[in-house]
Order: C-alpha cells, then sequence, then structure tokens
C-alpha cells in the first residue's frame, strides 16, 4: 500500500527539510577557515569629553588594565587623549579609569563605569574601550565617590537593566502561558531589535536615520520574524504533536543558528549607537544621572502599562488570558487559538525588541548581548511567576535592582551570579513566584 501525505502535513514536512537545509548551511560557513588574524593583543582608546558641542582630548589621565587580580600595565593618555596597554593575549580583561587624574571640572557621566570589569579580547585584536566622560562637577571629578551618589547611580543603573529585563521577559512569559514552550531563542530576538535599529541608524550601513526613527522599522522587522517562526516553524511542530522538550531543543539551536548568523553580518565587535554616545549627565537629586536612562524607564514603564490594558481589557488580550488558562475549555468556547498563539509571538518578538534597542542605548550593541541576559530573564520568570505577565514585570525590575546593587559587596564581575541566586531561593521558597498559583503536577 502506498504512502500518502496530505497537502498540510507535505507542506510542513517541506518547511522542516527547507529549515534543516538552512541549517546544515549556516553549519557549513562556519566551518569555512578563517583568515588568519594578526599577532598582538592591545586595550586602547581615546578618552575624551563634551563640552556642548565639541569634543576636547583629555591628558594625563591614568588607565590600569588587569586580569584575575594581578595588574598588567598601565597607561596615560597623551596629548590627543590616546592611551595603549599591550595585553599577553586573548581573554578578559578588568580595565579601570583612575577618576583621581581627571582634570577639574571633567566627570564621568557615569559613576559606575570608572571600572570595567570585563572586556574581552580574542586573538590579534586592538580593543578600543570607552568611558563616558562629561564637562560637569561633582564627586566623581578628582576624587572618591560618596555612597549616596554610588546608592543613587546603582539604583537608576538597576532601574534601566531591570527594564530591559521585564520588557523581554514578559514576552518569554506570555510565550509559556499560551504554548507552554520555554523559548531560549527569545534572548535573540532582544539582539535582533538592537542590531536593526543600528544598521538603519548608522550611515556607513544603512540610510542613517536618528534612533526614534530607525527603531520603529526594526520593531516591526522583528514583530513580522516572530510571526514568521511562530507561522512556519512552531505551528507546524505543535501540530505534529511533538513534545514539548523537544521543541525546547528546537528553541536552543534556533538560538545558536540566530546568533551564528548576526555574528557573521553584525561582526564580533560591540557597538554603539552615535546619537547617544558619550551623552552628558545631570544631576537629579544629588545624583549623576544620564538622560537616556531616564527615558528607558519612562517609556518601558507606559510601554508595560499599555500591556496590562490590553491583556485585561481588550478582547485579544482577554483571549490569551483564557488560552493561557485552560486552551481546551477556550477553544471549546469559540476561540481561534492558532490566532491567538500568533497574537503572541508578534507581541512576545515586538517586546522583545523595545528592550533590545534600550538594552543596545545604555550598554553597547553586540552580537551575543541578548545571551547575555538570558539568565536574568528566567530569574525575573520564575521571580514574577511562570505565565503571569503582570508578575512578570515586577520581577524583571527586582532583578535589574538587585543585580546591580549586588555590586555593592561583590566584584562587578560576579553581579549576574546574584541573578542566579534568586533564581534558585524562589525555586526553593516558591516556585510558583510572587503572583504564580500553586498547580498539582501527576
Amino acid at each position: 500500500m502506498a504512502l500518502t501525505v496530505g497537502g498540510g502535513e507535505g507542506r510542513s514536512i517541506r518547511g522542516l527539510i527547507r529549515l534543516l537545509a538552512g541549517a546544515a548551511g549556516i553549519l557549513a560557513m562556519l566551518a569555512l577557515p578563517q583568515p588568519a588574524l594578526a599577532e598582538g593583543e592591545i586595550l586602547g582608546g581615546t578618552l575624551t569629553y563634551r563640552a556642548g558641542d565639541e569634543r576636547t582630548p583629555i591628558e594625563g589621565v591614568s588607565v590600569t588594565v588587569s586580569q584575575n587580580g594581578t595588574e598588567i600595565g598601565t597607561a596615560v593618555s597623551d596629548a590627543e587623549g590616546r592611551w595603549e596597554v599591550p595585553v599577553p593575549g586573548a581573554g578578559s580583561y578588568a580595565v579601570s579609569l583612575d577618576i583621581a587624574t581627571l582634570p577639574e571640572g571633567v566627570t564621568l557621566t557615569d559613576p559606575t563605569r570608572a571600572e570595567l570589569p570585563n572586556v574581552a579580547v580574542i586573538g590579534g585584536q586592538r580593543k578600543v574601550v570607552i568611558f563616558p566622560l562629561t564637562e560637569g562637577e561633582g564627586s566623581v571629578a578628582g576624587g572618591g565617590v560618596s555612597v549616596y551618589v554610588r546608592v543613587g547611580a546603582l539604583l537608576v543603573a538597576g532601574l534601566k537593566l531591570g527594564a530591559t529585563i521585564a520588557l523581554a521577559a514578559v514576552g518569554l512569559s506570555l510565550i509559556y502561558g499560551v504554548t507552554r514552550l520555554v523559548n531560549f531563542a527569545h534572548a535573540e530576538l532582544v539582539t535582533l531589535g538592537a542590531v536593526l535599529a543600528f544598521v538603519f541608524h548608522v550611515p556607513g550601513s544603512g540610510p542613517g536615520w536618528p534612533l526614534i526613527l530607525a527603531a520603529i522599522p526594526a520593531i516591526l522587522l522583528v514583530a513580522g520574524f516572530g510571526w514568521l517562526q511562530g507561522r512556519y516553524l512552531w505551528q507546524p511542530l505543535r501540530r505534529r504533536g511533538t513534545a514539548v522538550l523537544s521543541l525546547m531543543v528546537v528553541s536552543i539551536g534556533l538560538s545558536f543558528a540566530l546568533r551564528s548568523l548576526i555574528q557573521l553580518t553584525f561582526g564580533g565587535q560591540p557597538a554603539a549607537y552615535p546619537d547617544f554616545a558619550g551623552q552628558p549627565s545631570m544631576i537629579v537629586l544629588g545624583v549623576p544621572v544620564v538622560p537616556k536612562h531616564l527615558v528607558t524607564i519612562a517609556v518601558t514603564i507606559a510601554v508595560l502599562l499599555l500591556v496590562a490594558q490590553f491583556l485585561q481589557r481588550s478582547r485579544t488580550g482577554t483571549a490569551m488570558r483564557a488560552v493561557a488558562d485552560d486552551r481546551d475549555l477556550a477553544e471549546s468556547s469559540g476561540i481561534d487559538v492558532d490566532r491567538v498563539i500568533q497574537v503572541t509571538w508578534v507581541l512576545a518578538a515586538l517586546l522583545a525588541a523595545i528592550g533590545g534597542v534600550f538594552f543596545g542605548l545604555n550598554e553597547s550593541v553586540s552580537y551575543d548581548m541578548g545571551f547575555r541576559i538570558l539568565l536574568l530573564l528566567f530569574a525575573a520568570v520564575v521571580l514574577g511567576g511562570l505565565g503571569t505577565a503582570y508578575g512578570v514585570m515586577a520581577g524583571g525590575f527586582i532583578v535589574g535592582v538587585v543585580v546591580e546593587m549586588s555590586t555593592l559587596v561583590l566584584p562587578a564581575e560576579l553581579k549576574i551570579v546574584s541573578g542566579l541566586v534568586i533564581l534558585i531561593l524562589m525555586l526553593l521558597i516558591r516556585p510558583q513566584g510572587i503572583l504564580g498559583t500553586r498547580e498539582r503536577i501527576g
């Protein structure tokens, strides 16, 4: 008896074959021999500060490079603000600026950036390190940072990081609530949003639009990609009855594939949005605050409030909550479950892209930026409660503040560990999270 395959199933199989062929192509490109890199690794940069619309080089500032607590070398900026420290090889280094050597009237825009604890250098690379300096007076310039200023700056930094985590984690929680899929590839949507905004923003790679305009097509494209993967990857697998564990493995593979593609196209070096690089700080309640941090926090809160209203008051949001509560009951009540799932994929991707643009605005744009905060996304989801959007919103801000505040007692390179501690403690004490409910399994 001949084996026949229906049209819908045949298309699903052909789609899966194309996906596997694409993955094979990516692996083949990764396997190609790479060009040899020049020998010798150097950490360096140019120290300048913004005075009005001009940038002025700073001479005589000391910069120290160390690794694992051992000093590698110290350099002093020249008349053009340049400094360089050769390093013994590829690896991770701590780079610190001696704030006591800054001239009077020059200050760091962010007091927490006087030491960069984890600067990665690859073989043959001349790594450029940027310290954001600006014109102004304050406790940062020419002396130590007071406890009040440091705590205030870390609080703002924590809220800023928490804003990014909350935006991305809400989408991750919505996907889990509606499909029961733990999507490890969600972090790459954060990266994709930041990278596409960079492409539209930088004149050398795109039209050179202002970042506010460049972010719009980037976010829409990522939202469209969310729809595409939901429709042509996850929906066929779901209809075939693929186990949740298998879907999780697929998401891990998709994460690796997307990260490799972004690295191949964007490159391995971090970059900054030119519009807001070295933005001068302002004093708020005695604490120097960079305006873009306040904008990030304010816009994020506004977006999250809109999402909450959408989930609470709109028909689609009500349907999403119904599907998350009981899919079979929702389907029997006349709800188009497939449509609800597609809307969820689009909304989750859109929120991840917004979070990625803000992350790139406040930190830097790199191919692995989403992967670096993936643990914190899961910590926020677990803290707030799996599938509970409102709890995850709060959990994201809590995780961000705790991670940044932990540097008061921990070395900066270990601050991510505090996110892992939150994850473990919540699983031990209250596995359902802040706003989650107990469920009987088995």
